[in-house]
């Protein structure tokens, strides 16, 4: 029982390591990721904190050498879903009424461990899992899921701080609540940290999950499960299972205590299961919360007074990090005609200098994408770009799976605004250049706009503040994260919290207080000190 009004520990970004040449945590992290490499691991499903193995299992192989295999990892039944959800409602009895410093708490420490000992194991089994390279897996693994934790404890306090005003003789409280039931986590492959906090944010506000992370992201998740059962996660709180997300999704979701999804993960997906939830809505026993974060066709626009080195790096930077696999990653760029030189030469020798292989080499800027369904896709549609006679690729369109799925970070030009690539959720390492007649940069504007069903991230750059004010406005509801003079990609806890609308989400801002506030359900307390004891209210006398 709470004794007190308790201040948490200030929130700060953690810092992000260099893993410069001959620094210790470099050689730390990477002799990590050779151990882990050579290593062959059996992940289970996780119910109730024990250990499940059905020797149905799934391979695991890096994608930048898919020949070699780092373990496997057990596949649920129905009949484990289903024991999984009792599980969670079980743990739920306890976990609601724990004190929330208690939660607090635990999460602070995981937040700890991450920042110490499970920094390399989180960030290599990233790399190898996921094929990042050490600083994409460190700002990602290690630094921002260290900052949901944190921020994420500091906005549940300004939360229940939020409390209404009380009149003379009366308390008025307002009381947060978790959700009646159970929520369900679906996670993505592209970011370990958003796989913690899709899970954690609910359990943060004490509510149970059963979570299901992506096939291409066991490796990572098992690390994660680690760290909540060191850190002190009660068993059964949240509880994993991998396998086949349909059987797995049909069961959660004909549950009638299902209270709540937390999704990241294509918008096509997304919009079966709000239909899904839909169409079962009246065997729930309360509405469901249903929050998203999917897909995005983002854009850079520039003006010709922009700084065509900026724009040039802002290409570069915000389409190819992380082989194109961000949310945010820039997939569209429109360009005047007067800057188009400079930038296509900045452009075509960054692009040409970046180094492309294993992420153990930390000189390789590129890797591998995440598995041969997404190379062929993403492969094919370069090939068609090659064919076109309406678009131009200026630099990469090489691809081989030989190995590794590997994707040259390719630029392609094009003189239609509408053409495939300019309008097609890719997710890989290509960029697709519109270049417009400077007067036209109001038209040039609409496009932006209007070409994508999507509206997660966007840049614009430009020195002049008129036009600056012009396309904010004119873009106001084309991205949920606008960026001014910057490209449309590293979104940091704390200070940009993240997420889109249109075809691009629910907007709900992860690592926000108004993320955590999807997760509570509030109850209203009126207390009268001195009751009436007549019915009569002045007005009925004489």
């Amino acid at each position: 029982m709470a004794s007190g009004f308790y201040n948490v520990p200030k929130a700060v970004n953690e810092p992000v390591k260099t893993y410069a040449p001959n620094s210790p945590e470099k050689k730390s992290l990477l002799d990590t990721y050779k151990k882990m490499y050579n290593e062959k691991v059996d992940i289970p499903f996780y119910i109730g904190g024990k250990e499940i193995r059905t020797g149905n299992t799934v391979s695991i192989h890096p994608p930048h050498n898919h020949k070699h295999t780092v373990g496997q990892y057990h596949k649920a039944e129905k009949k484990h879903v289903e024991q999984a959800i009792a599980n969670a409602l079980e743990a739920r009895k306890t976990w609601s009424k724990t004190s929330w410093e208690h939660r607090a708490a635990i999460f602070l420490k995981a937040a700890e461990l991450l920042a110490g000992p499970y920094r390399d194991r989180m960030n290599a089994a990233t790399m190898i899992g996921q094929s990042k390279n050490v600083m994409q897996a460190e700002i990602d693994a290690a630094c921002e899921m260290i900052d949901f934790f944190k921020f994420n404890v500091e906005f549940m306090t300004e939360v229940y701080a939020n409390q209404p005003i009380s009149s003379p003789g009366i308390w008025n409280r307002m009381e947060y609540r978790p959700l009646e039931g159970f929520t369900y986590a679906i996670t993505p492959f592209n970011f370990t940290s958003i796989a913690a906090n899709l899970c954690a944010a609910p359990v943060m506000m004490g509510n149970v999950c059963v979570w299901k992370p992506s096939d291409s992201q066991v490796y990572s998740a098992q690390v994660i499960v680690d760290l909540f059962k060191e850190a002190g996660v009660p068993d059964g709180v949240i509880n994993v299972v991998y396998g086949d997300p349909i059987m797995i999704s049909d069961t959660i979701l004909s549950h009638p205590d299902f209270s709540g999804l937390h999704f990241t993960g294509s918008t096509h997906v997304f919009k079966l299961l709000w239909k899904q939830i839909g169409n079962n809505i009246n065997s729930y026993k309360t509405y469901p919360r249903i929050v998203g974060e999917t897909g995005g066709k983002d854009f850079i626009w520039a003006h010709a007074s922009a700084n065509a080195k900026q724009v040039g790096t802002a290409i570069v930077r915000g389409a190819f990090e992380y082989q194109g696999q961000k949310c945010s990653a820039a997939s569209r760029a429109y360009i005047p005609k007067s800057l188009w030189a400079d930038v296509k030469k900045t452009v075509t020798e960054q692009v040409k200098s970046i180094k492309m292989g294993s992420p153990d080499d930390t000189s390789n800027f590129v890797n591998a994408v995440i598995h041969e369904a997404s190379f062929d896709k993403i492969s094919s549609y370069i090939d068609q770009a090659k064919a076109d006679k309406n678009a131009e690729i200026i630099v990469g369109g090489g691809h081989d799976k030989t190995k590794g799925y590997f994707i040259e970070p390719t630029v392609i030009v094009t003189d239609d605004p509408k053409y495939t690539t300019m309008c097609t959720e890719l997710f890989g390492p290509v960029i697709t250049i519109y270049v417009y007649d400077d007067v036209k940069w109001k038209e040039s504007l609409q496009y932006v706009d209007e070409t994508s069903e999507y509206a997660l991230t966007g840049a614009i750059f430009s020195g002049d503040r008129y036009i600056i004010d012009y396309a904010t406005n004119a873009l106001e509801n084309a991205a949920g994260n606008f960026y001014i003079n910057d490209k449309p990609t590293g979104a940091v806890v704390g200070q940009q919290p993240f997420g889109g609308a249109r075809g691009s989400g629910t907007n709900d801002k992860a690592g926000s207080v108004w993320n955590l506030l999807r997760w509570v359900s509030n109850r209203t307390i009126k207390e009268t000190f001195v009751p009436p004891t007549d019915y009569k209210y002045p007005f009925l006398g004489e």
